[in-house]
């Protein structure tokens, strides 16, 4: 192939300029489609590859089996670490906390301004273990001096205005740290996210932190981190690990009736997990110690990257059959060059070119749109691809597009070298084969098969997704704004002082306090709940406010709720449970458990007796992934997060912010104001089946249009190809309803065998994405009709033309076009 080949290939396409502009698009759209479906499912697949051996370091979960139906969890007791690093066949062993508490965060003033900062306070051998190094300062020093951190240079950038911030100071918590070591940024593939780091010797480090990080004293959890030497058994330093639990006597003072209930079982499991798959890790839930950050299912990204291929496949498709029928069209063309002497190689060269300037020049216009797209998927997708299109990226793109070139280029080629120019020339060719036909017809029947499953699937999420979003919670959260407070109220005169406030602005109906917003993990925990007879259950503790289900407008089922004109703040007595708790307790009946003593065991494991005083609704505390569980309420006011009422009914949470944010200065002048509507605190559980469900839609709305183009394109070969027996059909009588009823007729009988081929597979995509949900959308098969009567609707837009033009078309006009 010479540059000559490509000179032609150029003029050719410039003869024809609106083919050239609908195949150039179609597949530059799709590439630019695939590439950036592929960049994240490759972002997905690299998370902590950056790791040093990465291969040898493995996360420390448990699972704490009082709660029957306790999640794993990505941390363990800090106790196991000094365990671990004297474990033959362990390397090293780590731990780390986040700065402080994920609902806070740590706010700091730098230059008169506040910030949120991402940080961690980590144990030695956490930045050997990361491969962290400094490109400015020491680190080991930064981690080891009270009055310095450690911090990335994205972070330096954000909070000083430059990366050479190499003894700067910032203002934490009235505590003044400099800046003793700058980092580069980690990658945004990363499951260990943080922008500064803080060492156990810190000022910010609270003494009682500092020791149970050395010494796991007091048996809190934090996440840990291993790396075993080569060839060393993960069985045996598990197997060590659970023997150092199994002997914690904390852990193995555990009451008779929670024995029972263990029925042989462990009180903590204990295993490990390698790192490189943290990101794929579908066991861990949200905590109170750390959040496990963002995850995904690799069926999911699996599934994106096959929709990837199959929206190139597509575009693919949709060139071959627009070149073959130019072909087709051009076999006169053809058969004079072979008359003229070109030979086989000659012509398929050519083509050969002809279809690598396609594909190149629809790779360039696809990496343009990939990058002028890149910010919105990036926000789409709730992840930050900058790497997406490097360098390295880029080149895999063009190979892609040379290849594609290629591969597009057999067929029509193939058609080419079976002119045969002298029936061509005599007038007795220029048809294509049954054989041609059949296999156009079936890469359409793929095209509109796969739009119609993609649609179908599309829909089935959409529609899933907005019904759990509407699903009640069991109040109504439209009038709650929710307000996270640096200090638990209980504790802190000043946020006593701001509820006092903000109860008595105008506009607010009132304030509750908890320790979490309903609908949000962030503070979860369970305690044995026994009646005076041994019988127990473990159950979800809600601290709350006695104004709590007033503010909500929760009614009881039975007996009583919280009520402030009855109860007493922070009254350890009163006890509320949902009927899910009272049946789980033994009572055959909810209303039964009114006024029954139970057993409550504090965090001093100190037993105290509480009295049940009612029993309230089910309300959606977690999302409808989760069946709802055992819930008791408490009276307890340690709780950080406000529900504020707006005033109204109909008065939306919005118009509370003003208010909030001007009363905040005055009690909190160093944090930053956190707010939300509960009803957005609610939605948060469903925002990334929000974004497959937009990720989806853009992707099948691509591949319906590839689909049309492929459907108009096979239409009007029909119409060319069959123009003598329509011609016919119309000298013996036919009208023109019936000649476009043929043409319609055999577009349709591809359509509907494409709904016979996609349908079934997106049927049990659909069946298998809502087993996920305890409670679904009544969804049964109207999302595939619908997704059928789309299609049909688009592959009639694209026939009507043809359809059309067959049914004007002239007898004398065809015959003469035909001789």
């Amino acid at each position: 192939m010479k540059l000559r080949d490509f000179r032609i290939g150029w003029r050719t396409l410039l003869q024809d300029p609106v083919y050239s502009f609908v195949v150039i698009s179609g597949l530059g759209i799709g590439l630019a489609a695939a590439l950036l479906l592929l960049g994240l499912v490759r972002h997905s697949w690299q998370y902590n590859r950056h790791v040093p051996d990465v291969d040898r370091v493995y996360v420390v979960k448990q699972r704490y089996n009082v709660d029957p139906k306790a999640p794993w969890f990505d941390q363990a007791p800090l106790l196991l670490r000094a365990k671990a690093a004297g474990t033959p066949g362990v390397a090293a062993a780590t731990g780390y906390l986040p700065s402080r508490a994920e609902t806070l965060g740590l706010t700091v003033r730098i230059a008169g301004r506040l910030h949120k900062v991402d940080g961690l306070t980590v144990l030695p051998d956490f930045a050997a273990m990361l491969g962290l190094r400094a490109v400015q300062g020491d680190l080991a020093a930064a981690l080891e001096r009270p009055d310095s951190f450690a911090i990335t240079e994205e972070a330096a950038q954000r909070l000083f205005g430059t990366a050479n911030a190499l003894g700067l100071t910032m203002l934490a918590e009235g505590k003044l740290l400099r800046v003793g070591a700058v980092l580069r940024t980690p990658p945004a593939s990363s499951t260990i996210p943080f922008e500064t780091l803080l060492g156990i010797r810190s000022a910010l480090v609270e003494p009682e932190v500092r020791d149970e990080l050395v010494t796991g004293s007091r048996g809190w959890w934090g996440k840990m981190l291993l790396r075993v030497q080569p060839g060393a058994s993960l069985p045996a330093i598990t197997a060590a690990l659970q023997r150092a639990v199994d002997s914690t006597p904390g852990l193995q003072e555990q009451p008779p009736e929670v024995r029972q209930r263990l029925a042989g079982r462990k009180v903590m499991d204990v295993t490990l997990a390698p790192l490189k798959d943290a990101y794929f890790d579908q066991d861990v839930a949200q905590n109170f110690v750390a959040a496990p950050g963002p995850r995904a299912h690799p069926a999911v990204i699996a599934g994106l990257g096959g929709v990837a291929l199959l929206i190139l496949l597509l575009a693919a498709v949709n060139y071959v059959n627009l070149a073959a029928v130019r072909v087709l069209r051009r076999q006169r063309e053809v058969a004079m060059r072979k008359v003229l002497g070109a030979g086989a190689r000659q012509i398929a060269l050519q083509l050969l070119a002809e279809s690598m300037l396609v594909a190149l020049l629809a790779t360039a216009i696809g990496l343009l749109l990939a990058w002028l797209a890149l910010p919105l998927f990036s926000e789409l997708v709730n992840r930050k691809l900058d790497s997406v299109l490097s360098p390295g990226h880029v080149a895999a793109a063009l190979l892609l597009g040379c290849l594609l070139g290629v591969a597009t280029a057999v067929y029509p080629a193939w058609i080419a070298l079976r002119v045969r120019p002298g029936q061509v020339l005599a007038g007795r060719g220029g048809t294509e084969s049954a054989g041609g036909l059949r296999m156009r017809r079936v890469l359409t029947v793929l095209q509109v098969a796969t739009a119609m499953g993609l649609a179908s699937v599309a829909v089935a999420i959409a529609w899933q997704t907005a019904f759990a979003m509407r699903a009640s919670p069991g109040f109504d959260p439209a009038p709650l704004l929710i307000v996270d407070l640096p200090e638990p109220v209980r504790m802190s005169p000043a946020a006593q002082s701001f509820v006092a406030a903000l109860k008595a602005q105008p506009g607010v109906a009132g304030v509750a306090i908890s320790e979490d917003a309903v609908g949000r993990s962030n503070v979860s925990w369970f305690r044995d709940l026994k009646r005076l007879d041994g019988r127990s259950a473990a159950t979800e503790i809600k601290s709350v406010s006695a104004n709590f289900f007033e503010q909500y407008r929760i009614p009881a089922l039975a007996g009583r709720v919280f009520d402030p004109r009855q109860d007493k703040e922070d009254d350890p007595v009163p006890l509320v449970l949902n009927a899910i708790a009272a049946r789980e307790l033994g009572f055959a009946d909810p209303a039964a458990a009114i006024g029954q003593v139970l057993l409550f065991s504090g965090f001093d494991n100190k037993v105290i007796q509480r009295r049940v005083v009612g029993i309230a609704p089910e309300l959606r505390f977690h999302s409808l992934r989760a069946a709802p569980r055992a819930v008791a309420y408490e009276l307890w006011t340690a709780g950080i997060t406000l529900s504020v009422r707006a005033a109204g009914e109909d008065t939306p949470a919005a118009v509370l912010e003003p208010t909030v944010r001007a009363l905040w200065p005055k009690y909190f002048p160093d944090a930053i104001l956190k707010t939300r509507s509960a009803a957005d605190i609610l939605a948060v559980n469903y925002a990334d089946d929000a974004r497959m469900a937009r990720l989806l839609a853009l992707a099948t709305g691509i591949a319906l249009a590839i689909a049309a183009f492929g459907t108009y394109v096979l239409s009007a070969h029909t119409v060319q190809r069959r123009a003598r027996e329509i011609v016919l059909r119309k000298l013996y009588g036919a009208g023109r309803s019936a000649i476009g009823v043929l043409v319609v007729k055999e577009i349709g009988a591809l359509a509907l065998l494409a709904a016979l081929i996609g349908l079934p597979p997106a049927a049990l995509a659909i069946q298998r994405y809502l087993a996920g949900y305890v409670e679904h959308a009544p969804i049964g098969g109207w999302t595939l009709l619908l997704a059928l009567a789309a299609t049909l609707a688009i592959a009639a837009g694209a026939v009507a033309r043809h359809a059309w033009l067959a049914m004007r078309m002239k007898p004398a006009d065809a015959l003469r076009s035909q001789a």
